[in-house]
């Protein structure tokens, strides 16, 4: 059995960790209980609130550029200081949510006309279905 510190496992539920270690953790998390017994105590640690300055940051991921900025960086439209921490961000530092976030992005830029107006379809009648089931409980 594997045998992961607590560093390692607080850094996998911050999806901060390679995918070959990320793996190696899912694998021993399938396999032994005491991994997943541990894995509840690093979320029950996070749960009662760390409050150093290092996991507020990280926790609210302040060093992130917003959706909008991201968006900013795909047209080229951000201030040169600004886009340059940007690039540094997601190539150097990698963030997993900000690279998920740009592809995100880059994939509702390359859809056609047809596939926008599937999209907001759907996004309207979920949401009409949500507000008719809202409008009958009154």
């Amino acid at each position: 059995m594997d045998e992961f510190t607590r560093e390692q496992l607080h850094a996998y539920l911050d999806d901060a960790l390679s995918e070959a270690e990320t793996a190696k953790i899912e694998r021993a998390l399938r396999d032994s209980e005491a991994i997943r017994q541990r894995l509840r105590v690093a979320r029950e640690e996070r749960d009662r609130g760390e409050h150093s300055l290092g996991a507020i940051w990280r926790r609210d991921r302040l060093s992130c550029p917003t959706r909008e900025q991201l968006n900013g960086h795909l047209h080229g439209i951000l201030d040169a200081d600004f886009e340059r921490y940007v690039e540094f961000h997601l190539t150097t530092v990698a963030c997993p949510t900000c690279l998920a976030n740009l592809d995100d992005l880059k994939a509702k830029q390359a859809e056609t006309a047809p596939q926008i107006k599937k999209r907001r379809r759907k996004i309207f009648d979920s949401s009409a279905g949500v507000l008719r089931k809202a409008a009958e409980r009154k």
